[in-house]
């Protein structure tokens, strides 16, 4: 229990989400018996699957393999199994492409825990070993705790991730609008009401149609700067 103690000091102690799933996998990778590579993914309903954390290269390498198939331990256990396993990897049936190609970086055994975070994010624990094609039981027990902090951490990464995604659109639409109203002298009600026009009529999201017009707003601004240089703007 030392090991697993040690490892919850250091995961407590990351300073962030992002950080504590990088201290999770490595972490996972030293205590784990016959664990040599631990990495968490997400994936999604379209096929990709997102590498969010690795102990080292050899796991981007493995989930390479799974988006190049489209099939293996990980996307099947985020997707629809809890926990998925291939041991020993070689006596695998059910992802051919996968396995064929995993044996021949080494793999010789493969856990996939689904990591339970809401109905809209599928992720999993995925536990490789190039060591051994015995994995004792009590590793499934034990990497239930890292699942578990697994979770929670990559839950509020998410949270952080869609909060900032959500600040940076409403930014860029505040700052299209200004440009709309200074443009064409109209109130910001009306300047945002023809953006929203633009986003129906041409199919485009919102956040686009702002980006656009912000971009070709800075793109003449700079125009006007390299075409009179001697005249004094704001910030110049």
């Amino acid at each position: 229990m030392t090991l697993l103690a040690r490892a919850a000091r250091e995961i407590h102690a990351a300073a962030t989400p992002a950080e504590r799933l990088d201290v999770i996998v490595t972490s996972a990778a030293r205590t784990l018996p016959g664990i040599d590579h631990v990495g968490i993914s997400r994936a999604f309903p379209d096929g990709r699957l997102e590498t969010v954390a690795a102990s080292d290269d050899l796991v981007r390498e493995f989930d390479a393999l799974e988006r190049k198939h489209h099939e293996g331990p990980c996307m099947y256990a985020a997707m629809d199994v809890a926990v998925v396993r291939s041991v020993p990897a070689r006596s695998e049936r059910r992802w051919p492409g996968y396995i064929g190609d995993a044996l021949q970086l080494g793999l010789k055994a493969q856990v996939g825990m689904r990591l339970h975070t809401d109905d809209d994010e599928m992720a999993a624990l995925n536990l490789y070993s190039t060591t051994t094609e015995v994995l004792d039981h009590e590793v499934e027990d034990l990497a239930e705790l890292f699942a578990a902090y697994a979770a929670m951490s990559l839950g509020r990464t998410m949270v952080e991730s869609h909060l900032n995604s959500a600040l940076a659109s409403r930014q860029v639409i505040g700052q299209a609008t200004g440009i709309i109203m200074a443009r064409f002298a109209v109130s910001d009600q009306r300047a945002f009401s023809y953006l929203i026009r633009l986003s129906n009529t041409q199919n485009i999201k919102l956040r686009e149609i702002a980006d656009r017009i912000v971009r070709e707003a800075n793109d003449e601004a700079q125009g006007a700067d390299r075409a009179d240089p001697g005249e004094r703007r704001p910030g110049g």
